[in-house]
């Protein structure tokens, strides 16, 4: 059914690889034939032949026709900046080798900025490659520029004007649609029973899982550094936030009408992200901002509920309203830009919007400089598996090298298992598509006839079929069209497609033994480190925050909060990005696996959850009984992340086990709220285990309680075993 739906709507993948192979082939096939038949220019028809099929066929870059198209146009500078350095750099084998480590890395670490640089990557490189090999002509580089232009421009043409997609919602239309649904529970809270029914439950946990990054197309995810990128990311993760927060809302306690303030802070949430979601959808920023909301929450704060059952409702509504505040302000700085920062409050939270794009680039940059990062790994593993072919081309003078380094680039996966089956499909794909070229070479006899015909219908049977029916398609039916190209270039033989198995042969091999060299696993092995360095940061956060609002019988810890929480968002970033790989990659064994998006959210709510009990502490520690059960809540919450961040680290959980997990100095792992330190439960009301609420608990005490009371909930969750989409194999 949903096949047949995205045939009718032309989203599937079938039609989606037609639009683009129809675009593909008028654009090259524009280019090539109009400079070798119509110019005479044989070098400009090779570039403009393969700067559109480097960008449109070898490339991934997401979105639609013309969201492609826009990419394009920013990196047209930068294709004909490595046009030029290949050129120049071909003067010997050795400066063309240190040329492609350099800029093999360099474009590959591009992949940190976001989808659409990743995407384009490929396609560089090889526009680096091409004219890196012999003949040395730095007199034809006017010839390769044109014939790069030219090949360029009419595929950004053909991208944005012919056969245009179907266009998709942007995230954030998709935020401004899960902030309204969170205004219709804010107004649904306002009135009797104050509580959320079943139905509307459903649809705002639905709303918040339509913004997770799995469900939105790559090309629509704020994955990019700027500011405005960033805060649409935090816009994003805010809406999700304010729709669990109304969610699990407690509702007044029975018998007793809800306290006014409360109703009017809820009426201030809705009107607030009812005008959020009217700003995301494009229709300006509407009039009176947040200081209503503001206001209405610094009141709050400052009046304190008589019972304890009250202060925690006046707690979970305190973090709701700082929920839609937070909202708010990523809203403005999404749609506004930099020019939003004014208002900001309070700033650090949103501490990208008064950087510069440089520093954003180099802060996103200099956090994946280093050999923990996936990102630096694929990179090195490119360059080095590029490197090493070109040498081996140039050493070996291997006829038509650059296709080699060409299968180095399509084919070259970020685990050994996945190039593996990758090279093996490739190869076989290869061999026939060469049967076929060199009897086509041999039946032709150069007939150029022959080879003007063949080219577009078999171009567009290889970019329409390639993509839908994988890898041994594409090379087969690539091989094909190589040859045929080359045919009308000069006098070729059969020979040609024996050439052409032979260096897909090479790159293949160079491309496997340099993946099994360089962190064969891929993100499987960083995801766990990254999660174990997450979950350990999370934990000291923990006992930092829980010292600075209840210090008393506390020893003195050697970290102020800031440099935690700096910690907590390092490795956060890491985690992700191994997170964002690895749901990329064939994983094994499939079936049940770690729920690795859960230890990634509990970094988030660490931050923000130790943010919001700091600003609840009005200037009072707290003292007494309170204290004492905040604090041994929070020892167990801490222990319970390290013991989770041990059986994520997988060379440190690589050794023996016992049936019930990790054992450290506390014994094996004991899922919290499942017994206390006595044996006791956990009374989740109040968040302590076996205990009620102190009278004399203040705002601070239940912001602390509500913050470990979600963090538990994560760390179950983390614990759990059950089937999740980040262990199955992508169909």
């Amino acid at each position: 059914m949903r096949a047949l739906q995205e045939l009718r709507t032309g989203t599937g993948p079938q039609p989606v690889a037609a639009r683009r192979a129809v675009r593909t082939t008028l654009a090259a096939c524009t280019g090539f034939y109009g400079f070798l038949y119509g110019a005479g220019q044989p070098v400009s028809a090779t570039y403009a032949l393969f700067a559109a099929v480097s960008l449109a066929g070898l490339s991934r870059i997401p979105g639609t026709g013309r969201q492609r198209a826009a990419v394009m146009v920013r990196l047209l500078p930068v294709a004909c900046l490595l046009v030029t350095a290949g050129t120049f750099l071909a003067v010997r084998t050795w400066s063309a080798v240190l040329g492609t480590a350099v800029i093999g890395f360099c474009v590959a670490f591009a992949a940190a900025a976001g989808p659409r640089p990743a995407g384009a990557a490929a396609g560089l490189q090889l526009l680096y490659i091409l004219p890196s090999f012999p003949p040395y002509a730095p007199h034809t580089l006017d010839e390769r520029l044109t014939g790069t232009v030219a090949g360029l421009v009419l595929l950004i043409l053909a991208e944005a004007w012919v056969l245009p997609d179907t266009r998709v919602p942007t995230y954030a239309e998709r935020a401004a649609d899960a902030v309204a649904e969170a205004a219709r529970c804010a107004a649904a809270l306002e009135q009797p029973p104050h509580a959320l029914a079943a139905a509307a439950a459903d649809r705002a946990r639905a709303a918040a899982e339509s913004l997770r990054p799995s469900r939105v197309p790559e090309a629509e995810r704020p994955a990019g550094p700027g500011v405005r990128e960033r805060a649409l990311a935090h816009t994003g993760l805010a809406a999700r936030t304010l729709l669990s927060r109304l969610r699990d809302l407690p509702a007044p306690a029975a018998g007793r009408p809800p306290v006014q303030a409360g109703l009017d802070l809820l009426g201030a949430v809705r009107a607030s992200a009812a005008g959020t979601a009217t700003l995301l959808r494009g229709g300006g920023p509407p009039a009176g901002g947040s200081a209503e909301l503001r206001g209405l929450r610094a009141r709050t704060a400052g009046t304190l509920a008589a019972l304890p059952d009250a202060r925690r409702r006046q707690a979970a509504l305190l973090e709701v309203a700082d929920a839609a505040l937070v909202l708010r302000a990523a809203a403005d700085l999404a749609v506004e830009g930099r020019a939003a920062a004014r208002d900001i409050d309070p700033p650090d939270r949103f501490w990208y919007a008064w950087l510069s794009p440089l520093r954003l680039w180099w802060h996103r940059l200099a956090v994946h400089t280093g050999p923990r990062s996936v990102y630096f790994q694929n990179a090195v593993r490119m360059a080095l598996a590029l490197a090493v072919t070109r040498t081996v081309a140039g050493v070996e003078s291997l006829p038509h090298g650059f296709w080699a380094m060409l299968a180095v680039l399509s084919l070259t996966r970020t685990t050994a298992v996945q190039t593996r089956g990758t090279v093996r499909t490739a190869l076989i794909g290869t061999f026939l598509g060469a049967v076929a070229a060199g009897s086509v070479l041999a039946a032709a006899s150069g007939t150029s006839i022959v080879y003007e015909l063949m080219l577009p219908p078999l171009m567009l049977a290889a970019f329409c079929v390639g993509p839908v029916r994988g890898v041994g398609w594409a090379q087969a039916l690539f091989t094909l069209v190589v040859a045929i190209a080359f045919a009308q270039l000069s006098p070729v033989t059969w020979r040609l497609a024996e050439i052409r198995f032979l260096d897909v042969l090479v790159g293949s091999a160079i491309g496997m033994v340099c993946g099994v060299l360089a962190w064969p696993r891929g993100a499987h092995d960083e995801l766990g480190r990254a999660v174990a360095g997450l979950l350990r940061a999370a934990a000291d956060d923990v006992e930092v925050t829980t010292a600075a609002v209840a210090p008393q019988g506390l020893p003195e810890l050697p970290e102020p909060v800031p440099p935690v929480a700096r910690r907590v968002r390092i490795t956060l970033t890491m985690a992700e990005s191994a997170y964002a790989q690895y749901q990329s990659e064939t994983q094994r064994p499939a079936g049940p696996g770690r729920d690795w998006h859960a230890a990634v959210m509990t970094g988030h709510h660490v931050l923000w959850g130790a943010e919001r009990v700091l600003e609840s502490r009005g200037g009072t520690p707290i003292a007494g009984p309170a204290a004492d059960e905040l604090r041994t809540y929070a020892a167990r919450v801490a222990a319970g992340l390290r013991r989770a961040a041990a059986r994520a680290d997988v060379p440190r959980a690589a050794g023996p086990k016992s049936p019930s997990g990790p054992s450290g100095p506390s014994g094996p792992w004991e899922p919290l709220g499942q017994g206390g330190p006595e044996g006791g439960t956990r009374d989740r009301t109040s968040g302590a285990p076996g205990r009620t609420a102190p009278l004399d608990a203040g705002p601070a005490y239940f912001a602390a309680t509500a913050w470990l009371d979600s963090l538990t909930a994560d760390l179950e969750l983390i614990e759990s075993r059950h089937p999740s989409v980040e262990g199955r194999i992508p169909g």
